[in-house]
């Protein structure tokens, strides 16, 4: 089947100054894009054509490396898109707790979600995640993604490649990733996530 870009779920005008419309206009409509496009013309005619993304994800990992980057960077852009909203959203009473238990709060999750990301050496992605019943913060490099990682429920995830905020703030990546956790990540996705296990797929 021929995968499609993941709709934003809001206008591209509802998450600035994070991400503003012309950085959506480009990421969203060209980068992701690109990725989606290739991946279907890789697939095309092959053993994977009726293959669901996370299928060949995990198919492609470790020994055809060009559909793995572009299948996982499709499936990352997905979850990334559906890890902001337009205001900020609640966490449910056992994310917040489970929050609570492993970081002191929320504020001081979003702070280490900035020192990780500011961290973070070139592009990548920086991930909340859930392993066996405690949450983290996870890293990975380049177009690696935790879609097909056992064990490891990916809750949230922000994008660290340039593209996804230097129209914005240059290459102040703190300042993007300040204004993004401030008051754009998604919770209740992340809480619907932690309710219902690994079983986000990408459409």
């Amino acid at each position: 089947m021929a995968f499609e870009v993941t709709p934003l779920p809001y206008p591209d005008t509802v998450l600035a100054p994070a991400v503003s419309a012309e950085t959506l206009s480009y990421h969203h409509g060209k980068h992701h894009k690109a990725y989606v496009d290739k991946t279907n013309a890789a697939i095309e005619g092959t053993d994977h054509a009726d293959k669901s993304l996370e299928e060949i994800i995990a198919a492609a990992r470790g020994s055809d490396q060009g559909l793995f980057n572009n299948s996982a960077q499709s499936w990352n852009h997905g979850f990334y898109w559906n890890s902001m909203a337009g205001e900020e959203t609640s966490a449910s009473d056992e994310l917040k707790s489970m929050i609570e238990s492993a970081f002191g709060s929320v504020d001081a999750l979003k702070e280490k979600l900035q020192e990780r990301g500011a961290g973070h050496f070139a592009s990548g992605w920086v991930w909340l995640a859930e392993k066996g019943g405690k949450l983290s913060i996870e890293e990975t490099h380049d177009g690696d993604t935790l879609a097909d990682k056992d064990g490891v429920n990916p809750l949230l995830v922000i994008d660290l490649w340039e593209h996804a905020y230097y129209l914005d703030h240059q290459n102040a990546r703190p300042a993007y990733l300040k204004a993004l956790t401030t008051e754009k990540l998604n919770w209740g996705f992340a809480s619907e996530n932690l309710a219902r296990g690994k079983t986000w797929t990408y459409s």
